[in-house]
Parts: C-alpha cells; sequence; structure tokens
C-alpha cells in the first residue's frame, strides 16, 4: 500500500512539473511572438519614416517657405543637403509663386553656408521668375547671413540681430596647466606642421600667421559675397565686415536689410500668395539616430580645424 501511494505521489509530481513546464513553455512563447511583433513593427516605423520626406504640394499656387534653423553643419539640422533638398523642392512645385527662406540661425559651417548660397543663386537663375526672400526671425548672423545675401530681399523684425560679417577660429591652451600638473606632451610628427595649433603645445608664431592668413581669406570670400548680393544698397562704415551684429531696424539703415516684414506678411503683401507650404526636409528617426550614433571620435587634424572654422 504503501508502495502505490508513493508511486501515486511521484506520478502526481511528474505531471504537475509536466503541466508547470508547459505553462513556462507557453509564456515563453507569447513572449518572443509579442517581443518578435514589436521588432517587426518598430522596423516598419523606421522604414516609413525614413521614407516619408515632407514632399509638400501647392495645391493651386501658395508661397513656398524652407526653415533654416539652428547651427550651420553637415550632421545638424541645418546642413546644407537639408536646406537645398527643401529649396529645390520649393522651386520645383508648380504652384510656388514665391519662396520664403526663414532664417534663425547664429551661422556656422563656412562650407555649408557656401553650398547654399551657391545654389540659390543657381536656382534663381533657373527659375527667373520666381523670387526668393529671406525673413528672418531671432538672428541672421554670421554664415546664416552669408546664405541671406544670396537672396533677392531680406526682411526682418526691427529687433532681430544680423550681420556678424566675420570669421573665428578658436580653441584652448593647456601648456601652462600641463606644466602645473607635472604632465608632459609627447607627439612624434612627420610633417613639421602636422601638429598645427596643437592645444597642449606653446603657439608656433609661423603657424600663428599661417593661421591668420587662412581666416583672412575665407573672411574676404565671406566680404565679396555680401557685396555681390547687397550691392549698391549697402551702406559701408568701417565695422561693417568688423564681426559685429546689428539690431533689424539698424541693418536696414546699413543696407544689410531691405525691410521689416515676417514670412505672413511677406506671403500676403510681396509675394501675394497667402498660404504659406513648408518644404522645409524633416528628419526622419533614422536620421536623428544616425546623426546622434555618428558622434566625431579620433577625427583628423584637417578635419579638427575645419569645425573650428565659423563665420561670425
Amino acid at each position: 500500500m504503501a508502495e502505490e501511494n508513493w508511486e501515486r505521489g511521484i506520478l502526481a509530481r511528474l505531471a504537475t512539473e509536466g503541466l508547470l513546464e508547459q505553462q513556462r513553455a507557453r509564456r515563453w512563447g507569447i513572449f518572443f511572438k509579442l517581443l518578435a511583433f514589436a521588432l517587426v513593427g518598430f522596423v516598419l516605423y523606421l522604414v516609413f519614416a525614413s521614407t516619408s520626406a515632407t514632399d509638400r504640394v501647392c495645391l493651386e499656387k501658395c508661397t513656398a517657405m524652407v526653415e533654416l534653423r539652428g547651427e550651420l553643419d553637415s550632421d545638424a539640422r541645418a546642413s546644407a543637403d537639408n536646406v537645398i533638398a527643401g529649396l529645390q523642392a520649393a522651386f520645383k512645385d508648380k504652384g510656388t509663386r514665391g519662396v520664403v527662406l526663414k532664417i534663425d540661425s547664429p551661422g556656422g559651417s563656412p562650407v555649408q553656408a557656401g553650398a547654399i548660397n551657391d545654389e540659390i543663386h543657381r536656382l534663381r537663375a533657373k527659375h527667373p521668375d520666381t523670387p526668393i526672400y529671406a525673413v528672418v526671425e531671432e538672428m541672421c548672423a554670421s554664415g546664416a547671413y552669408y546664405v541671406a545675401v544670396a537672396t533677392d530681399r531680406i526682411y526682418v523684425d526691427k529687433a532681430s540681430l544680423v550681420g556678424s560679417i566675420g570669421v573665428i577660429m578658436d580653441g584652448f591652451g593647456f601648456v601652462g596647466t600641463m606644466e602645473k600638473l607635472g604632465v608632459e606632451r609627447r607627439a612624434i610628427t612627420a610633417g613639421e606642421n602636422k601638429d598645427f595649433l596643437d592645444p597642449f603645445a606653446p603657439v608656433i608664431p609661423k603657424q600663428r600667421e599661417y593661421a591668420q592668413q587662412m581666416i583672412d581669406e575665407i573672411h574676404a570670400q565671406f566680404i565679396a559675397a555680401v557685396k555681390q548680393g547687397r550691392g549698391a544698397r549697402l551702406k559701408e562704415t568701417p565695422e561693417l565686415y568688423s564681426g559685429l551684429v546689428w539690431s533689424g531696424q539698424r541693418s536696414i539703415e546699413l543696407g544689410l536689410a531691405d525691410a521689416l516684414g515676417s514670412v505672413t506678411s511677406v506671403a500676403r503683401d510681396v509675394i501675394k500668395a497667402d498660404d504659406v507650404v513648408d518644404f522645409t526636409q524633416q528628419e526622419s528617426l533614422t536620421d536623428r539616430v544616425a546623426r546622434k550614433l555618428g558622434a566625431s571620435m579620433g577625427r583628423t587634424a584637417a578635419s579638427l580645424i575645419q569645425k573650428s572654422l565659423r563665420w561670425r
């Protein structure tokens, strides 16, 4: 009798363990199915987000708007690729009566600004009947102003900040700090200027002179672009190209801008097309993720110098 009870007990435990194992297997199966569905959904979202660029269309006639917001940088929202793509789509649309480049930017990369400036000139030549106007919100300084001068006219708020026609190459020097900490700099180079403006070594006069010549050359390019874009409207003063910024009202007096205006007023009163359609290229989720993961590490000396250059 005792042996039978023992056998029944064993069978009962085995049956119970089997049921528990089946329950665990079902739970894991449900978990993995849900995980698979989540992954598929995420992938589909990424595909949709990456392909859903803002390709807006004017139904009849409209003012096409493109934003230039934030620092001009190849890895930022205000990259030349993004701004140019928006401008091209705006000019291409058959309903566009005029284009407004809405600017709120402190400037940034000379290369990015130059690429946008060149493209605006190309689009104006290709579409001579479609005007393009810059409308400044808070700020249009440095490289952003370099972009603005390529447009037909520049409209500002009386309190906008405009100008900053200059170039800066900035950085830090840690020589004194290293001496206090007892840290020795060890750098072996092939090429006498490979350690150009090394922050851990004293500035070499010859390298400083070369850097000054380089930014003077870029400054001259900036000034030439301003004169080409603004022409006889400029009221040149000794401080005009010194890197100073002016209020919107003062910028009109100096010929750096043309008149007071907003996107709404320019669309309504200048372009005569009240309907404003935004052609700004929106950053997809994949672009944002790629930009965050693409943080610059181990850049070469040349890229460091390029990033340190800013029209300010």
